[in-house]
């Protein structure tokens, strides 16, 4: 990344904050993704967390940290990569950069193809990109719940690891 895009880039994600992320996702939708989220692990043994993130500081643009780095320093900050079967999934957003990955523990990227995880990113940047938020997160929620349920059914042992409420950061 050149000099000029950095700036750009950094001059992007100071004009992004938490407020922002609120305004888009209120408690409203915040309240039925997490109630989503619940519904669908109820269903399978995998654990999701939802995780939007505004903007990033000054030291992690000029060191070119992209959003799948950035996923990655969540996925474990939250220690989502701790679950006892390393069944966690993170689906981050970066708004700033107006980005989507998801990230998923061993036993999960194990079954469910990299390509899967690509078009519920895609499918979630589009509806964003529509000014869709809430609805487009839920419906990336139940396209996750959907990969997972086959591989992953309920069983009898399927504690709750993860807090299931989505966090803005």
């Amino acid at each position: 990344m050149k000099y000029g895009q950095r700036l750009l880039r950094a001059f992007r994600h100071s004009c992004y904050d938490v407020d922002d992320a609120r305004r888009v996702l209120p408690n409203r939708a915040m309240h039925e993704i997490e109630a989503a989220i619940a519904a669908g692990e109820a269903r399978h043994g995998v654990e999701l967390r939802f995780v939007v993130e505004a903007s990033l500081d000054w030291p992690a643009i000029w060191a070119r940290a992209t959003p799948r780095e950035r996923a990655l320093r969540i996925f474990s900050a939250l220690r989502i990569w701790d679950t006892e079967a390393n069944n966690g999934v993170l689906l981050y957003v970066l708004m700033a950069d107006k980005a989507v990955e998801i990230i998923a523990d061993r036993a999960v990227a194990r079954v469910v193809a990299q390509s899967e995880w690509q078009r519920v990113c895609d499918q979630l940047t589009i509806a964003y990109r529509a000014g869709n938020y809430s609805q487009g997160t839920l419906a990336a929620v139940q396209r996750i719940h959907e990969l997972v349920e086959a591989h992953f059914p309920p069983g009898t042992h399927n504690p709750n690891e993860l807090p299931n409420q989505p966090l803005i950061v």
